[in-house]
């Protein structure tokens, strides 16, 4: 007969007793491969997104120029920006502004362009990606370039209104209607919570829509007594992010005011003046502590709408 293997626990040490594999041997035998592979990951995640947001939150506390060391200078940096520092204000107020009135505009027109696609159309794919084309393309600085020359003082948009006999003003340099044109931007960019808010209709059982009109229901009270209420966890999803999203706008900000937040810092959303103490006037670390009250503003923001969903957000359950 031919000797079976020996099996590890058969294996026995001087003291005669079996060598049982530890937890830590067993757990690196059954993902050790996997743990190596997120190595990458790892050395990526710690290096280049947690270190830098550790040293940016070390250096708001710093004179820093990045030519000499940092300096500790404790909360001067905050106390400068809330008490001596018009354009911090000056940002914010246009940020506000932004956000308050492009997001409810995308979302109310997505929601709209939703709604008529989920009727049911020929090309029903075509659409879908004509209209969510622009959330690809409208960060970009070729589009805010192209921008600019539709609402310059000669551009399309004042030829088209020429032909009924009105004279538009240039649109970028007028500090009345300079913001107003990224907001049209921002609500052009309405396919991605398009796609979502599609989705979620289709999710919206038709038994309901039936029953809604065999009571009598017209389509606006349908709207807003079936298809709204049902559709709030989206409008919810939605509304976060866009807003993070509006909070964060740059490039189209910088190229329409060339960098400057000009005419009279109409479009100086926080993002550029950000970007303007950063790497123009090389105050990294006044900037690193206005990239910290972005944070905790955004944070803030969300933690509201957390806190406030449960009164008009309806779940299944």
């Amino acid at each position: 007969m031919t000797a079976r293997p020996a099996k590890p626990t058969d294996m026995v040490s001087d003291a005669g007793r079996a060598v049982v594999p530890s937890a830590w041997s067993r757990l690196w035998t059954a993902n050790g491969p996997g743990y190596l592979f997120l190595v990458p990951w790892f050395i990526g995640f710690f290096g280049l997104t947690v270190g830098p947001i550790i040293y940016s939150f070390y250096l708001s506390f710093t004179q820093f120029d990045l030519l000499t060391a940092p300096r500790w200078a404790g909360l001067d940096n905050y106390v400068r920006m809330f008490t001596a520092d018009p354009k911090f204000l000056a940002s914010m107020r246009v940020t506000l502004f932004f956000v308050l009135f492009s997001v409810p505009l995308k979302l109310a027109f997505a929601l709209g362009v939703a709604l008529l696609l989920n009727r049911g159309m020929r090309g029903l794919p075509l659409y879908r990606a004509v209209f969510y084309l622009p959330s690809l393309l409208g960060a970009s600085v070729a589009i805010a370039v192209l921008w600019r020359q539709l609402f310059a003082g000669d551009g399309v948009v004042n030829d088209f209104l020429a032909l009924f006999g009105i004279q538009g003003p240039s649109w970028i340099s007028n500090p009345r209607t300079s913001l107003w044109t990224l907001v049209a931007l921002a609500v052009w960019q309405f396919g991605s919570p398009m796609i979502i808010f599609l989705a979620g209709l289709r999710q919206i059982p038709p038994d309901l829509y039936e029953a809604a009109s065999l009571d009598g229901a017209g389509r606006w009270r349908i709207f807003w007594k079936v298809t709204l209420p049902l559709l709030t966890p989206v409008v919810f999803f939605n509304g976060i992010i866009q807003t993070i999203e509006g909070f964060k706008s740059f490039t189209p900000a910088f190229i329409i005011s060339g960098g400057t937040g000009n005419p009279v810092n109409s479009t100086l959303f926080y993002t550029l003046y950000l970007y303007q103490e950063a790497f123009a006037f090389f105050r990294m670390g006044y900037a690193s502590a206005l990239a910290w009250v972005l944070l905790a503003i955004v944070a803030a923001f969300t933690a509201v709408s957390f806190l406030t969903s449960r009164y008009w957000v309806h779940y299944d359950e």
